[in-house]
């Protein structure tokens, strides 16, 4: 098998306040906008962002459990140390339930966090190393 991720799939509990946010108050473009089931975002070259609404989800994975934060974050890596700020911005200001600072980090690189309507953490971080340059347009 290669090593290679196609999809990352999220399961939210409400895909038009999914909507609204993503679209709306981060102005991604959907690849795919299928109300009431799904939306689906091009994030890289052959990944795809996938909301899923629950009820569609449950019909084919099967009971989806709520609570506490989810042990996965996502993460948004930028050129530049005050992007970091500039994007956390751009989230809180899409509605964004929880937003914490930037900081710099012991690593060398800059992040902060904030989290979709679900409650999905996203890292907006500067990496300042090779494996971070590797993953920017």
């Amino acid at each position: 098998m290669d090593s290679r991720l196609s999809f990352v799939t999220l399961v939210v509990a409400d895909l038009a306040a999914s909507r609204r946010f993503y679209v709306d108050g981060l102005g991604w473009e959907p690849a795919l906008d299928v109300p009431g089931e799904v939306l689906m975002f091009a994030v890289a070259d052959k990944v795809v962002l996938s909301l899923w609404d629950e009820a569609a989800a449950v019909e084919e994975i099967g009971p989806v459990t709520r609570g506490g934060t989810p042990p996965v974050t996502l993460a948004h890596n930028v050129a530049d140390p005050a992007r970091v700020d500039e994007v956390l911005g751009d989230a809180r200001r899409a509605g964004a339930p929880h937003v914490s600072g930037a900081t710099d980090r012991s690593w060398g690189g800059r992040s902060g966090y904030f989290a979709d309507p679900d409650g999905f953490r996203w890292e907006v971080a500067y990496n300042p190393g090779e494996i971070g340059a590797s993953v920017l347009p």
